[in-house]
């Protein structure tokens, strides 16, 4: 799997850019190769962490924080709600990897299209009241603080280490 490095010392919208890439990379690496029944693999009872719900997760966040932010409109979560709040973590099948891997691709690509097309990291967000420079560092560091877990997971499914 082809990843994203680590950035050099670029502007700064080209490091946060390359600072997103490189943890979405991350956690594409910790799921590469996986059964769909390992996707699901829980990291460590009574939690329902596993990198299916992870990816899930981020699915929202990217979701929340880079389309409806930059966007604006009608906020619809992938897969929570009000009644369902963990949604994206909990009760997971393996019969979800491959759709739920899917939709974390398209949302990723729909907010790099939407981050193109962005402009000042100082502007207002349409679709909350942060900047789109706020917006995209809290999507970063969703992804550092959750590759971390990745990282616990994957090595207790099948022994694999490293970023």
């Amino acid at each position: 799997m082809d990843r994203a490095l680590e950035p050099g010392n670029v502007g700064e919208r080209e490091l946060l850019l390359a600072w997103l890439a490189f943890h979405r990379d991350a956690l594409a690496y910790k799921c590469d190769g996986l059964s769909a029944e390992q996707m699901v693999s829980a990291s460590a009872s009574p939690s329902d962490l596993s990198l299916l719900g992870l990816v899930r997760h981020m699915t929202e966040m990217e979701r929340v924080y880079l389309v409806h932010a930059l966007a604006g409109g009608e906020l619809r979560f992938a897969y929570c709600s009000d009644t369902t709040p963990d949604a994206d973590i909990a009760g997971l099948e393996p019969a979800m990897s491959a759709a739920s891997v899917d939709l974390w691709l398209r949302e990723r690509a729909h907010a790099d299209q939407l981050l193109s097309r962005a402009g000042s990291l100082d502007s207002a967000a349409a679709g909350n009241d942060y900047t789109v420079r706020w917006n995209l560092i809290k999507v970063i560091q969703e992804y550092a603080r959750h590759n971390g877990h990745a990282d616990i997971i994957r090595q207790r499914i099948d022994g694999a280490t490293g970023e």
